[in-house]
Protein backbone atom coordinates (compact mmCIF):
# COMPACT_ATOMS: atom_id res chain seq x y z
CA UNK A 1 0.00 0.00 0.00
CA UNK A 2 1.26 3.43 -0.97
CA UNK A 3 0.12 6.36 1.14
CA UNK A 4 1.06 9.77 2.42
CA UNK A 5 0.77 10.91 6.01
CA UNK A 6 -1.47 13.88 5.17
CA UNK A 7 -4.34 11.60 4.19
CA UNK A 8 -6.34 9.89 6.97
CA UNK A 9 -7.92 7.38 4.57
CA UNK A 10 -4.82 5.18 4.41
CA UNK A 11 -5.48 4.04 7.99
CA UNK A 12 -8.97 2.84 7.05
CA UNK A 13 -7.57 0.98 4.04
CA UNK A 14 -4.84 -0.51 6.23
CA UNK A 15 -7.41 -1.86 8.70
CA UNK A 16 -9.40 -3.39 5.85
CA UNK A 17 -6.29 -4.91 4.29
CA UNK A 18 -5.38 -6.38 7.68
CA UNK A 19 -8.81 -8.03 7.82
CA UNK A 20 -8.27 -9.67 4.43
CA UNK A 21 -4.67 -10.62 5.22
CA UNK A 22 -5.82 -12.35 8.43
CA UNK A 23 -8.09 -14.54 6.29
CA UNK A 24 -5.40 -15.46 3.77
CA UNK A 25 -1.92 -16.71 4.56
CA UNK A 26 -0.73 -15.85 1.04
CA UNK A 27 -1.33 -12.09 1.46
CA UNK A 28 1.42 -9.87 2.83
CA UNK A 29 0.76 -6.18 3.33
CA UNK A 30 3.65 -3.76 3.03
CA UNK A 31 3.56 0.01 3.37
CA UNK A 32 5.42 2.75 1.59
CA UNK A 33 5.06 6.38 2.51
CA UNK A 34 5.22 8.73 -0.47
CA UNK A 35 6.73 11.99 0.73
CA UNK A 36 7.44 14.20 -2.29
CA UNK A 37 5.75 15.09 -5.56
CA UNK A 38 8.85 13.79 -7.36
CA UNK A 39 8.47 10.42 -5.67
CA UNK A 40 4.74 10.41 -6.49
CA UNK A 41 5.52 11.04 -10.15
CA UNK A 42 8.23 8.36 -10.24
CA UNK A 43 5.88 5.79 -8.67
CA UNK A 44 2.79 6.81 -10.66
CA UNK A 45 1.08 7.49 -7.31
CA UNK A 46 -2.58 8.34 -7.96
CA UNK A 47 -3.38 9.32 -4.40
CA UNK A 48 -3.56 7.90 -0.93
CA UNK A 49 -4.15 5.12 -0.31
CA UNK A 50 -3.10 3.22 -3.43
CA UNK A 51 -3.41 -0.55 -3.23
CA UNK A 52 -0.86 -2.42 -5.31
CA UNK A 53 -1.24 -6.12 -6.08
CA UNK A 54 1.89 -7.70 -7.51
CA UNK A 55 3.18 -4.17 -8.19
CA UNK A 56 0.11 -3.02 -10.13
CA UNK A 57 -2.49 -0.52 -8.94
CA UNK A 58 -5.51 -2.74 -8.27
CA UNK A 59 -7.95 0.16 -8.69
CA UNK A 60 -6.21 2.02 -11.49
CA UNK A 61 -8.02 4.90 -13.11
CA UNK A 62 -6.18 6.17 -16.16
CA UNK A 63 -7.73 9.62 -15.71
CA UNK A 64 -6.57 10.06 -12.10
CA UNK A 65 -3.92 12.69 -11.52
CA UNK A 66 -0.56 11.77 -10.06
CA UNK A 67 0.29 13.56 -6.84
CA UNK A 68 0.02 13.88 -3.09
CA UNK A 69 -3.72 13.82 -2.59
CA UNK A 70 -6.37 11.67 -0.98
CA UNK A 71 -7.84 9.17 -3.38
CA UNK A 72 -11.54 8.44 -3.90
CA UNK A 73 -12.91 4.95 -4.56
CA UNK A 74 -16.24 3.94 -6.06
CA UNK A 75 -17.92 1.55 -3.65
CA UNK A 76 -21.41 -0.01 -3.56
CA UNK A 77 -22.36 2.67 -1.02
CA UNK A 78 -20.99 5.57 -3.09
CA UNK A 79 -17.66 7.36 -3.10
CA UNK A 80 -15.32 6.60 -0.20
CA UNK A 81 -11.72 7.16 0.83
CA UNK A 82 -10.87 3.45 0.77
CA UNK A 83 -12.13 0.31 -0.96
CA UNK A 84 -14.46 -1.98 0.98
CA UNK A 85 -13.29 -5.27 2.46
CA UNK A 86 -15.28 -7.09 -0.25
CA UNK A 87 -13.60 -5.04 -3.00
CA UNK A 88 -10.20 -5.89 -1.55
CA UNK A 89 -11.12 -9.57 -1.36
CA UNK A 90 -12.16 -9.44 -5.02
CA UNK A 91 -8.93 -7.87 -6.31
CA UNK A 92 -6.80 -10.17 -4.18
CA UNK A 93 -8.79 -13.17 -5.35
CA UNK A 94 -7.69 -12.41 -8.93
CA UNK A 95 -4.02 -12.13 -8.02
Amino acid sequence: MLYFEGCPNWKVADERLATVAAERSDVTVTHRSVETIEEAERLGFHGSPSILVDGEDAFADADAAVGLSCRVYRTPDGLAGAPTVDQLRAVLGHA
